[in-house]
């Protein structure tokens, strides 16, 4: 405070108390603002604002009220809706609260998804949660409608809130005082914030409930449709949230993330034409839950992805497959298929050795990045009845390989430090959950010393670092969803 009396800050010119303040974090500029009159003058300087990161949640467990943080956020919104050139807004978990996505908060993974139906107490605070969460929706909507300087727009909203029965859908707002109207609203301020922009470079829109409609695009303005250079839409239930003649119209996408259902024939083709911007990066979830309501009948073709890689040659493709069989992914994983990233995950579904073989077959020029996971408590042994381990076989083949992380599978102690041994330091990240790991018996007798240690040494070795098992499953096992969200914007950007 003594800063702010005759000498000192106050004698500073605004200009340099401006750039000072350019390199505090958005939590910190906030609590700064409180020093002194002159502070707040500077720090709501417009180009201190470019960026704002917002997490919004149900306002429980220690997260206050809707009645406590909506004022904060009405008046972040007011402050710097209207000229915020990048606005990042992220839906937490039913436990979650209004706080800044830097601070990354954990998220657990649920064994038994909750819905708004199981019992009294959670049925109320899913109501809660969900009005919480239109309010608060409806608030950043009206505030930046009307933004030309938008650049950047990612929404997310967690599918961790689940029915018992299935999917969450827009059906279950009626019970929400007012729900299909608020939710109506925010629709018609979304259409216009697309109709008003001028210079959208990304639009991300991921599991918003209700938020997008397939008339949503049509509602982009012109300059913003020649400007945007990616696009994400997904959504469990709802079908293509693009029409063939909308992306015709975004001939300079570098990078798009779609529901695999989306991709059709027809919509790969267009990607395909020489007219096109050559796409460089796209991500495709295929979710087992939803394929009751999109099915993977008239997607892309074996003909269709290499029409497509001839006119995008550099393309790389990232696939989630949230509980699907293998039979499934035998069907959707075609050969021309540049694949990168794969990410195998699921609560029950187990995916088959001959599951791997394909694919370390198919891709073992290409792929970089394979996660297989599996929340259970039972841990097959993929390596049952075969010469040689499937896992060690894809790391042998897959000669780009840097990322390997699996959980749910086990893991013998040898393959593992085979795994090590043949890409050495080139994998980059080796992640192995401690009870996916096991020791063969007669090994054991053969060797000396604590079978963890000397497990924990040959791998070190192997990879040329200092290497331990994941001892804490939860940090393997994040909300699929929201790994996909962030990992494709990772991926999107080429990182």
């Amino acid at each position: 405070m003594a800063l702010c009396g005759g000498v000192g800050a106050m004698a500073l010119p605004s200009e340099l108390i401006v750039h000072i303040f350019s390199f505090l974090s958005d939590r910190d500029k906030l609590r700064a603002s409180a020093v002194c009159s002159r502070w707040r003058e500077c720090l709501f300087y417009p180009a201190l604002w470019t960026e704002l990161k917002l997490r919004i949640g149900g306002g429980c467990n220690g997260g206050g009220s809707s009645s406590e943080e909506n004022p904060k956020l009405e008046f972040l919104m007011r402050k710097f809706g209207s000229f915020v050139r990048e606005l990042q807004l992220e839906l937490a978990p039913v436990e979650g609260y209004l706080s800044p996505l830097n601070s990354d908060p954990s998220s657990t993974r649920m064994d038994q998804p909750p819905g708004p139906d199981n019992d009294p107490q959670l049925s109320e605070r899913w109501r809660d949660a969900m009005a919480t969460y239109l309010d608060q929706v409806l608030c950043v909507f009206t505030s930046i409608r009307n933004n030309r300087n938008l650049q950047k727009l990612s929404l997310y909203g967690d599918t961790c809130i689940l029915q018992q029965e299935g999917l969450l859908d827009s059906s279950n707002l009626h019970q929400i005082h007012q729900g299909d109207k608020k939710i109506n609203e925010i629709q018609q301020l979304f259409m216009e914030l697309l109709s008003n922009s001028r210079q959208l470079r990304w639009l991300s829109c991921s599991f918003m409930l209700g938020l997008v409609t397939p008339c949503s695009l049509a509602c982009l303005s012109n300059p913003s449709a020649e400007t945007l250079q990616h696009l994400s839409l997904l959504d469990h239930q709802l079908g293509p949230l693009i029409s063939p003649s909308e992306l015709d119209r975004l001939s300079n996408l570098h990078s798009l993330a779609l529901d695999f259902s989306d991709l059709t024939s027809e919509l790969c083709g267009l990607l395909a034409s020489p007219r096109r911007t050559p796409l460089h990066r796209l991500s495709l979830l295929l979710n087992g839950a939803a394929l009751e309501f999109k099915p993977v009948e008239g997607t892309a073709t074996e003909d269709d992805w290499k029409a497509l890689v001839r006119v995008s040659a550099n393309l790389r493709v990232y696939i989630m497959a949230l509980e699907v069989d293998s039979s499934e992914l035998l069907r959707v994983l075609k050969p021309s298929l540049p694949l990168e990233r794969l990410h195998l995950d699921s609560y029950n579904t187990l995916v088959s050795d001959a599951t791997l073989e394909l694919i370390s077959q198919q891709y073992n020029k290409t792929l970089t990045h394979f996660l297989l996971l599996r929340d259970d408590p039972d841990f097959p042994d993929l390596s049952v009845n075969r010469n040689e381990d499937p896992l060690v076989l894809l790391t042998w083949r897959c000669t780009q390989l840097a990322v390997l992380v699996i959980h749910g599978y086990t893991v013998w102690s040898h393959n593992l430090v085979a795994i090590s041994r043949l890409r050495g330091s080139s994998l980059r990240v080796l992640t192995v959950s401690e009870e996916s790991i096991d020791f063969d018996p007669d090994q054991s007798v053969c060797m000396e010393g604590d079978p963890v240690h000397n497990l924990v040494k040959e791998v070190s070795l192997g990879l040329g670092r200092v290497w331990h098992p994941c001892l804490d499953s939860s940090l393997v096992l994040s909300e699929p969803t929201q790994h996909f969200h962030r990992e494709l914007h990772a991926f999107s950007m080429g990182m």
